[in-house]
């Protein structure tokens, strides 16, 4: 068996053992494992079913997992996008009250667009022409809207009838169970733990626990059917105008998420090539772009790379062995649905409900995300602004599609307005024009 995982994953080559990748891939799975809990609660606000959410998504992360393992040989997990659960919950489906079955289609849509484009080499190319300052920009403001979502979730935010949002009270049972979880996370982040996100959530669960809260309703079980959200996606209701829009976000959120976390964990890991290309990346592009229709047959929003496998990387994993070990652990969570379930349900407190066990590392995500505004140059207006206004409007309209709207067309306006139109590649145009196009006529 050893000289067989030998030989497939060249692990001597790239300097590792079968322990070395099996202890990175336990280590990309503690790192990862937080979006079990997160996923059924995320796309249950849709209307989806929890159980069935969280079996698809524990099915679909582990054929992305062995996708990328046998396809393009490397360490990297894959699993439903944090940003792109919440487009498609509170943009799609609750902000423009598209079922959540021809949400699903348009992901569809949009891998199957993934696939062409990665099979022909074409994804590479249009990462290119999107101005830095916008791709910066657009990150950090979706890691703002989770955020406000966390906050929200662990009753630290409100809603306040006079000013739309406040401060939630520090004393309720909600919000002190919330700080619990975020103190111990922030405390082991500082202490480089790769386990604080998970602690987090574990520390939270077990006090909520223990004040009566949180019920407790088992440990190992079954797992839930599929059948709620297996094949149940409408690519056919997603071809429409009013769609468009939704299938270009999704596809430009997986085209960026994609890429840089596959440069980011692949240089970390040394296998970028002396002169910065990364071998295979058709390979792996393809992987992910595979794994997102796999994903929307099964029931699950967007499955892509994620950057927790740089945690892997830094436990020593170099090849696709151990995605396979990250693949076969999420596969065995699904006997542990009692257990997740209890975590991410609701806890009713005075009548409302609040997810405090979560919430920590959703407020915590935006602070991994934020950090892409230090690449935005702040003292050139001209690439700044139309950054700025993508990080604002994304928390302030709950909208990651009008985030990306308003930078694009920012960018694209003040490029034609200082003559500077033609430096700037067509494609920014045309989207801004298209963006222009669905408010005239597509919208309120």
């Amino acid at each position: 068996m050893n000289e067989w995982l030998e030989r497939r994953f060249q692990l001597a080559e790239r300097g590792t053992s079968v322990h070395t990748e099996v202890v990175a891939g336990a280590t990309t799975f503690a790192t990862m494992a937080y979006i079990l809990f997160v996923q059924p609660v995320v796309l249950g606000k849709a209307g989806m079913d929890p159980g069935a959410v969280l079996v698809a998504t524990c099915i679909a992360s582990a054929i992305a997992c062995l996708l990328m393992a046998f396809l393009a040989n490397y360490p990297v997990a894959l699993a439903p996008g944090m940003g792109h659960n919440f487009y498609f919950t509170y943009a799609v489906v609750l902000g423009m009250k598209v079922p959540w079955t021809v949400a699903l289609g348009a992901i569809a849509i949009a891998g199957t667009i993934f696939i062409l484009l990665a099979g022909v080499g074409l994804r590479e190319k249009l990462i290119e022409v999107i101005p830095s300052s916008l791709k910066r920009g657009i990150a950090a403001g979706i890691g703002l809207l989770i955020t406000l979502v966390g906050l929200e979730y662990g009753g630290l935010v409100v809603h306040d009838p006079a000013t739309g949002l406040a401060l939630g009270s520090l004393r309720s049972p909600a919000a002190l169970l919330t700080v619990l979880g975020l103190v111990v996370s922030i405390v082991l982040l500082v202490r480089q733990s790769r386990l604080a996100l998970l602690a987090g959530i574990a520390v939270t669960t077990a006090v909520s626990l223990a004040l009566g809260y949180t019920k407790f309703s088992g440990v190992v079980s079954t797992p839930p059917s599929l059948a709620p959200t297996f094949l149940k996606l409408d690519p056919l209701g997603a071809l429409t105008p009013a769609m468009a829009p939704v299938i270009f976000v999704f596809l430009f959120l997986a085209l960026f998420d994609t890429v840089g976390t596959l440069v980011g964990v692949s240089e970390k890991a040394g296998l970028m090539t002396a002169d910065g290309k990364l071998p295979k990346a058709r390979e792996a592009l393809l992987a992910d772009s595979i794994s997102t229709v796999v994903g929307a047959v099964a029931g699950t929003s967007t499955v892509t790379s994620y950057i927790e496998s740089a945690a892997g990387v830094s436990a020593g994993g170099r090849t696709g062995l151990t995605s396979v070990v990250t693949a076969a652990l999420l596969l065995l969570s699904l006997f542990f649905t009692p257990l997740v379930q209890m975590v991410s349900g609701d806890v009713t407190i005075g009548g409302a409900s609040f997810h405090p066990a979560i919430a920590p590392s959703l407020i915590l995500v935006g602070y991994f995300m934020i950090e892409a505004i230090a690449g935005i140059p702040w003292d050139d207006a001209e690439e700044a602004i139309p950054a700025f206004l993508a990080i604002v409007i994304m928390p302030m309209a709950l909208s990651i599609t009008e985030g990306i709207a308003f930078g694009f067309i920012a960018y694209s306006l003040i490029k034609v307005v200082t003559g500077k139109a033609a430096q700037t590649h067509w494609l920014v145009h045309t989207f801004a024009v298209l963006f222009l196009l669905r408010y005239a006529f597509l919208t309120r």
